[in-house]
């Protein structure tokens, strides 16, 4: 397969725009995008486009890359509409990658887009359950049943009150599940997952695209209303709608632009969940693994990292899955500073889906966005100093005890 390079990033502000509509959000990152890549629409050779939850949401279950890109003046061109739950955009990415390295196509656009945030929040909660095995979740009700019990108990005043599926996404029951498992096992702490919380805010505070960009304290994390214990309301990703796109070129084409500050995808991977026992590899280990072999390098080579923080437990899990400390480590990795613009692996630089925010079909290409300003160096304030590799990991949906889809990218800048 022939190199393949990133030459043009640009996403919306995630957020909750009540007022606009899919288009809107999608013209606004592709514009951008096109304007960062330095070419126009009728350069675009092909498409492909992520989103997971419109069908449900607005009933536009199908052609909706189409919809967007005619809109904005961008038709003839063949179209690829992608979803994998919270990693279709990242998978859009993936067939792009696939449609130039294979020779097909020269240059593409990979979008994704999500419209989440209404005022029925019951609504835009059930998003989630399709994003599961529908026909399986009777048990895990259950299990969730009885975690409301024990908050009724303790006289907890949680703030997704109410119920998975009700008042808050049921993944972060699943999380929270996880998370006690965890603590149990290694010791993990409730305050350690207030430390990655509160990095992430920190983080958001700098980053002009990002949903929430408020600083907090560990302590504020801590005291924050309950969701699902052991997480807080500031540990977990919010509802929110954006769009981010890449623009991805042959060698021979960034050559014809005179395109400069190129970033090479030097691995993308997909993968699927499998059924397996608790202490067998899970998704997460077994593609980063994957991943490095194609690339080349190991977790000891990555300069930034951006990981799938649906809450501060998902990066605690990611951080030791791709490889940056060792397994139950996470905690003590995150409170020595490992983690934060500065350390030793600076990871969620963006935010993260903490305070970055997750509108689930734009969320990996917004990873995306992200890794290639660092390795361009235009990240301003919350730039990585040296910035040569980075890691994104984006995961979707989720069967059994793990992801149902993920996909691992690594860049390189090339210049």
């Amino acid at each position: 397969m022939r190199d393949v390079y990133v030459i043009g990033a640009g996403m919306t502000r995630f957020g909750k725009y009540l007022e606009r509509n899919m288009k809107s959000l999608a013209e606004e990152a592709v514009t951008r995008c096109l304007e960062h890549a330095a070419v126009g629409k009728d350069d675009l050779q092909a498409a492909w486009v992520g989103n997971a939850a419109q069908g449900l949401v607005t009933g536009q279950e199908g052609i909706r890359g189409q919809v967007v890109l005619r809109a904005m003046g961008i038709g003839a061109i063949p179209v690829m509409n992608v979803e994998n739950a919270c990693a279709s955009a990242s998978s859009a990415f993936y067939g792009a990658l696939m449609g130039i390295g294979c020779g097909l196509y020269d240059v593409a656009l990979a979008l994704g887009m999500e419209k989440l945030y209404m005022e029925d929040k019951a609504k835009s909660f059930q998003v989630y359950w399709a994003s599961t095995d529908v026909e399986l979740m009777e048990a895990f009700k259950a299990m969730m049943k009885e975690e409301e019990e024990r908050k009724k108990q303790m006289g907890a005043k949680a703030a997704g009150e109410g119920g998975a599926g009700k008042s808050r996404s049921a993944f972060m029951d699943i999380y929270s599940l996880a998370a006690r498992s965890h603590m149990k096992k290694y010791g993990t702490t409730q305050r350690q997952l207030a430390v990655i919380s509160a990095k992430n805010h920190f983080h958001s505070t700098m980053n002009p695209y990002a949903q929430y960009q408020m600083n907090m304290t560990v302590e504020e994390v801590l005291a924050a209303p309950e969701v699902s214990y052991p997480l807080t309301r500031p540990m977990c990703s919010p509802v929110g709608d954006g769009a981010a796109a890449a623009i991805l070129c042959s060698k021979d084409f960034a050559k014809k632009i005179g395109a400069n500050k190129l970033v090479k995808v030097k691995a993308c991977v997909l993968g699927s969940g499998r059924d397996r026992d608790f202490d067998e590899e899970d998704l997460g280990k077994r593609l980063s693994r994957k991943a490095y072999e194609v690339a080349g390098v190991g977790p000891q080579d990555i300069n930034v990292a951006e990981v799938h923080d649906a809450t501060a437990f998902g990066e605690l899990s990611q951080t030791e899955d791709m490889g940056f400390c060792g397994e139950g480590e996470g905690g003590p990795f995150a409170e020595s500073g490992a983690t934060t613009l500065g350390g030793k692996v600076p990871v969620n630089t963006s935010g993260g889906l903490e305070s970055r925010g997750h509108p689930i079909g734009a969320t990996g290409l917004g990873q995306i966005c992200d890794l290639t300003w660092q390795l361009r160096g235009e990240c301003g304030k919350r730039q990585v100093e040296g910035a040569r590799l980075a890691l994104a990991e984006n995961g979707g949906g989720n069967i059994g005890i793990e992801e149902a889809a993920m996909v691992i990218t690594i860049l390189e800048k090339a210049f």
